[in-house]
């Protein structure tokens, strides 16, 4: 009676050499070596071999359950827990929350099985291929709709894959670039080169072919200061490295986020830290050189000075100068006034400072904003002007106040004196109220009262 026998290649192995034993081409010895078994185990394979044939070669645990196989009760409690905190965790993920969060260990292959089986998840190979259309730039929500759309600026370490800074902000711009570059050369010091895209904070379209400094922009001219090098990538994959790590951080610390309910840029710039220690522990490599090429500052490198917008303005005779619409006025100190038509340097700082200097030393100065000396009173009703006060409301609502457009966008910059707020009292202004002294009320005076009344009479009598 024939029967079809299923053997895998571990056990058909097993069948031809204990053939050759049979037909005494190979020894029993020699036959251990190949199967890295004892004498007595090969011997125990040719007693099974007598008694069943090429069946007794197969492993009795087969169709079996295993005796590690976790219970019933237990997986539906692990799978319960997925569903109710970490259903769209991937295995690896949830596993570690599992045994982090509810003291249950069980292996991320194992849950990857209890999570398929149960439709949480899907594998690679049964999910549909992504179809990817021209699409206009979108933006990323690290809080998921519980807070403000945010950007998160990453700098990693091209040796080793770890995360060196992280800082969340309301958006890629400079001066939250030149704020999280300063903490991350404080912290590392100064490296060879930044690789970056090519986003408008690293380059601009107009270089110079005469001047280098001339054609950078604000963060590039920062880092040629410090004598840093910035490579703008021409395609993502050139720069995979962050990729990858961006990747990662938009599916691992968005749940993060979630769990630990963080729902504010300050909260989430706090946690950063921490996030970036257990990163670095689960994924950072050792280098293959161990040296430390960051560099440190050099005696003439000012940090604070470099990290900043610089812009030349010329000194008027009057020690005046305009920037972005407002009018500084230097103080008649003995250096101004020997550089009164001369070009100073306006920095204006990522923390809201603002120095005027000039070879390096600060200038005394005070400010006259003449966006904030605008008084807009209300308009008030008038029976006879009431059509054309209604225009006159109209225009002032419509017109809105607004800095040079040529000037910096204040996104990242916090505590400056460039914001603008309507009507006077912001400068300073005290509206005027009544004279001093005793207020009569002329309506109920009497004597008011009689005279009025012998008016009307008499006009009364006139008819």
């Amino acid at each position: 009676m024939s029967c079809l026998i299923t053997m895998s290649q571990k056990e058909l192995h097993r069948l031809e050499l204990i053939q050759q034993i049979c037909g005494r081409s190979l020894t029993v010895v020699e036959a251990a070596a190949l199967l890295g078994l004892s004498r007595s185990q090969v011997h125990r394979l040719l007693q099974a071999y007598d008694l069943a044939g090429a069946d007794g070669l197969i492993s009795k645990k087969r169709g079996r359950a295993s005796n590690r196989r976790h219970s019933e009760d237990f997986r539906n409690l692990v799978l319960d827990l997925v569903r109710e905190h970490y259903v769209d965790f991937g295995p690896t993920l949830a596993a570690e929350k599992l045994i982090e969060r509810h003291r249950i260990a069980v292996s991320k292959e194992t849950l990857r099985q209890w999570m398929m089986e149960a439709g949480i998840w899907v594998s690679r190979r049964e999910r549909k291929k992504r179809v990817f259309q021209p699409r206009g730039r979108r933006d990323y929500s690290m809080f998921e709709n519980r807070g403000p759309k945010c950007a998160l600026l990453v700098y990693i370490d091209d040796a080793t894959g770890k995360l060196l800074h992280l800082r969340f902000a309301g958006s890629e711009n400079t001066f939250d670039y030149l704020h999280a570059t300063k903490a991350y050369l404080q912290q590392w010091g100064k490296p060879i080169a930044f690789y970056s895209d090519k986003h408008g904070v690293f380059r601009t379209t107009h270089a110079s072919q005469k001047d280098r400094t001339s054609g950078l922009t604000q963060f590039g001219r920062a880092l040629y200061e410090l004598n840093i090098d910035i490579i703008c990538a021409n395609t993502p994959q050139a720069k995979g490295r962050v990729e990858r790590a961006n990747q990662t951080l938009q599916d691992r610390l968005v749940k993060e986020l979630r769990l630990r309910g963080i729902d504010t840029i300050a909260a989430a710039n706090a946690y950063a830290s921490e996030f970036m220690a257990d990163f670095n522990r689960r994924f950072g490599k050792e280098p293959r050189n161990p040296k430390d090429m960051h560099r440190p500052f050099a005696a003439h490198e000012n940090l604070d000075g470099a990290m900043c917008r610089k812009e030349i303005r010329k000194l008027s005779q009057a020690l005046t100068l305009r920037y972005d619409k407002v009018l500084f006025i230097l103080d008649p100190t003995d250096l101004a006034q020997t550089i009164a038509g001369n070009k100073v340097v306006v920095c204006d700082y990522p923390d809201g400072r603002l120095e005027i200097t000039h070879e390096g030393t600060s200038l005394p100065y005070r400010t006259f904003d003449t966006l904030r000396s605008v008084h807009r009173s209300e308009v008030v009703e008038n029976k006879r002007l009431d059509d054309m006060l209604a225009l006159v409301a109209e225009m002032q609502a419509g017109r809105e106040q607004q800095r040079s457009k040529a000037g910096p966008r204040r996104t990242g910059q916090t505590d400056h004196m460039f914001g603008i707020r309507d009507g006077s009292q912001s400068n300073g202004y005290q509206k005027r109220g009544t004279k001093p002294g005793r207020r009569t009320d002329f309506t109920n005076d009497p004597v008011v009262i009689a005279r009025r009344e012998r008016a009307v009479a008499q006009l009364k009598a006139a008819e």
